[in-house]
């Protein structure tokens, strides 16, 4: 099922059908670890909301509240491949090839809530970064006892001429205001997504496809739980957390986002977070 954040209230939605959720606070909403088990007994308590559509087509919001955003690195041979490739000049290529196999994964802070913007809204390219990319990924709702309980689509913006300089300006090319987007819902499913869910990016600029491409999670070398695990070793989260899991699509050397370039982010099951370089 789905849940979906509005400017006029949560929305659940269930076999094609939609529920009103009862006014009650976000993070204490999401923050369960029987959520699912919550929004079903909700849909079978209740009657169908005939708003529900009309609530989601005009007011999304990026279902997020006091979370923290995570995300991983290298998690895909083609993203090892491509910080290697931006990172010759400044001889840290070989960090990332070592992250790839090593034992600990890559895992650094993306956002606050402040930063993060939902269906519609704009993400940003930062002004003093000549090679920006979206990073599509699947992102995780972690609860606050470490359990995985949701999804979303997550675009990771990423600045790839500042991160390349050097691999400690990692932080600068990855943390500012509007660099992460989510949507255009949590997925709650009963079981975990399958290793076959697809992830599509398609780029439209100036009306034109300028990039599309696809792959499946399975070709991530590492497993999510084992993410999770390791983020949860020494951090805590108050309302659960989101933790992107890395991307597998990255456009060739010679691609750029420039305003105004539409970017769509499509994962089975969950659906299409659409954002605009502002």
């Amino acid at each position: 099922m789905k849940l979906y954040k509005t400017n006029s209230g949560f929305v659940v939605e269930f076999q094609n059908q939609f529920y009103s959720v009862p006014d009650i606070d976000w993070d204490a909403l999401v923050n369960r670890d029987d959520l699912y088990d919550f929004l079903h007994q909700l849909t079978t308590s209740t009657d169908p909301f005939t708003e529900g559509q009309t609530w989601i087509q005009t007011g999304l919001l990026a279902p997020i509240g006091r979370q923290e955003v995570w995300a991983s690195g290298v998690t895909y041979l083609r993203s090892r491949n491509a910080r290697m490739e931006e990172s010759k000049k400044s001889g840290g290529d070989n960090f990332y090839d070592r992250v790839y196999d090593a034992e600990r994964p890559e895992l650094f802070f993306k956002a606050t809530p402040e930063r993060v913007v939902g269906p519609g809204a704009n993400v940003r390219i930062r002004a003093d970064s000549t090679w920006n990319v979206p990073e599509p990924e699947l992102t995780l709702f972690i609860t606050s006892s470490g359990k995985i309980v949701g999804y979303t689509c997550g675009n990771d913006m990423s600045s790839r001429s500042i991160e390349g300089e050097n691999p400690l300006y990692l932080p600068q090319a990855k943390s500012y205001d509007g660099s992460a987007a989510l949507g255009p819902c949590l997925y709650v499913p009963e079981t975990p997504v399958s290793p076959d869910t697809m992830i599509k990016l398609e780029i439209i600029r100036d009306q034109q496809a300028a990039f599309t491409n696809s792959i499946a999670i399975s070709q991530m070398k590492r497993q999510h739980t084992e993410l999770v695990e390791f983020l949860f070793r020494e951090c805590s989260f108050a309302n659960g957390c989101y933790l992107m899991t890395g991307t597998g699509i990255v456009p060739s050397d010679d691609f750029t986002l420039r305003s105004g370039d539409e970017i769509s982010i499509t994962i089975d099951g969950i659906g299409t977070l659409t954002n605009t370089v502002g």
